[in-house]
């Protein structure tokens, strides 16, 4: 079977504010076992800040979800978030400590089994969107971050789609929807990604990233952009 990558079908918006981003994307396929089909693990994560602090919170991260899933051979999207959790928190609140860290991500962990036609995911705060034949389904997420919180800490909860020949599942962080910008200098919102989305769902995965760019360029013409900006669309 052909991989992701060699047959196109995805593309990687991904516009940092500074020249350091907060937001960071990682694609992972791993087998964990002899008994089981490879995965494709893809995170889009949103880090608390921006530019240097953000960029160190993407770097430990990335960590935390590599030796989470190669190391400590977790498999479930929500166990990885989980132990993601646990180790960001560690890192960031070291024993003696004086002061709280709740720096963190929202983010969406998916996990593609193509043999199956399969996903699993879970997430922090950030949604998934899915658009079948031109009609877009929201997956909605647990509303906490992968980071110290307020309230109890939770496990993360896990969902499961079964996948369709032609389906788009689309992950981001919220920079394109927050952008200022348009002939009221307003937001974007997410509404309005939607439509755009289903809009160009039946285009090239090539060109919808294009679309997308020039898109957000005209709505924020010479606005500062406000945030780090990431969208990411896997065509099945």
């Amino acid at each position: 079977m052909e991989t992701l990558a060699e047959t196109k079908n995805f593309f990687i918006l991904y516009k940092p504010k500074d020249i350091v981003s907060g937001d960071f994307y990682h694609a992972l396929a791993h087998k964990h076992s002899e008994n089981t089909n490879e995965l494709f693990y893809l995170c889009t994560a949103d880090c608390t800040g921006h530019g240097v602090p953000g960029a160190l919170m993407s770097m430990m991260g990335i960590s935390h979800l590599n030796e989470s899933i190669i190391e400590k051979k977790l498999v479930h999207p929500n166990e990885i978030l989980d132990n993601m959790r646990k180790g960001i928190i560690a890192s960031l609140n070291p024993e003696g400590s004086d002061e709280e860290s709740k720096d963190g991500m929202d983010c969406v962990l998916c996990a593609f089994d193509f043999k199956e036609m399969k996903l699993e995911f879970a997430g922090a705060y950030n949604p998934l969107w899915l658009v079948r034949d031109k009609i877009l389904i929201e997956y909605k997420t647990d509303k906490m971050p992968v980071g110290k919180f307020d309230d109890a800490i939770k496990p993360f909860s896990l969902q499961s789609i079964d996948l369709k020949r032609g389906d788009i599942i689309y992950t981001f962080s919220d920079g394109y929807a927050d952008q200022f910008g348009g002939p009221k200098g307003k937001k974007f919102k997410y509404k309005q990604l939607q439509d755009l989305l289903i809009s160009i769902s039946d285009e090239p995965m090539e060109k919808q990233e294009k679309i997308l760019d020039q898109k957000f360029a005209e709505w924020r013409e010479n606005l500062e952009q406000v945030d780090d900006v990431t969208v990411i669309g896997v065509k099945i």
